[in-house]
């Protein structure tokens, strides 16, 4: 029988693994692919009212084609702004204004670039098994001092280290089908 402090640690390190995929799939949805997405100006900030804020808080987006993205600011006096917040972003988009809505449009990728974007995915995809390898650090660790404390067996701290093995070796495939497919999404013209 598994003790009751094993099986919270078990799931919530679970959870952690979980929100290691999500931030993945996140940072993994902000590569340029080819195709038109609002997600590719997720990580954009502009400064409006005294703040960094969010381009989607100040704007809203849309992708009318597969090869453009328009942002129309809900106040048009942070125009200049939110166009300078994407020049800054360096994703190489070239902001065109007409005074109303910005519109980005997304030239073909070339074949450099997108390797470029597939080095980024694997740096993203090392990010996030470094992150899935500190959860089970961290389990570890628990798991060490229960044994230290007398709280766990030699063999149910074993047991409990081979199970922490088993979960961490399925996240860290989770990152790796992710990241293939975002591989095979970026080269495919």
């Amino acid at each position: 029988m598994i003790p009751e402090p094993l099986k919270d640690l078990f799931k919530s390190s679970e959870t952690k693994m979980v929100h290691a995929i999500d931030a993945l799939e996140g940072h993994f949805n902000t590569l340029r692919t080819g195709r038109a997405s609002a997600s590719l100006l997720d990580d954009v900030r502009v400064e409006a009212y005294g703040s960094l804020m969010p381009l989607a808080q100040v704007a809203s987006l849309a992708t009318p084609d597969s090869r453009t993205i328009t942002v129309t600011p809900f106040d048009k006096s942070q125009m200049n702004a939110v166009e300078r917040a994407i020049q800054m972003a360096n994703l190489g988009l070239n902001p065109q204004s007409d005074g109303k809505m910005i519109k980005l449009y997304l030239p073909p990728l070339t074949e450099e670039r997108r390797k470029e974007m597939v080095k980024k995915g694997h740096a993203m995809a090392e990010d996030g098994r470094v992150a899935i390898r500190n959860v089970r650090k961290h389990a570890k660790e628990t798991i060490d001092k229960m044994k230290k404390d007398k709280k766990l067996t030699d063999d149910l701290a074993h047991d409990a280290t081979e199970e922490l093995q088993k979960l961490t070796d399925k996240f860290v495939a989770k990152v790796e089908e992710q990241l293939k497919k975002k591989e095979k999404e970026i080269m495919s013209i």
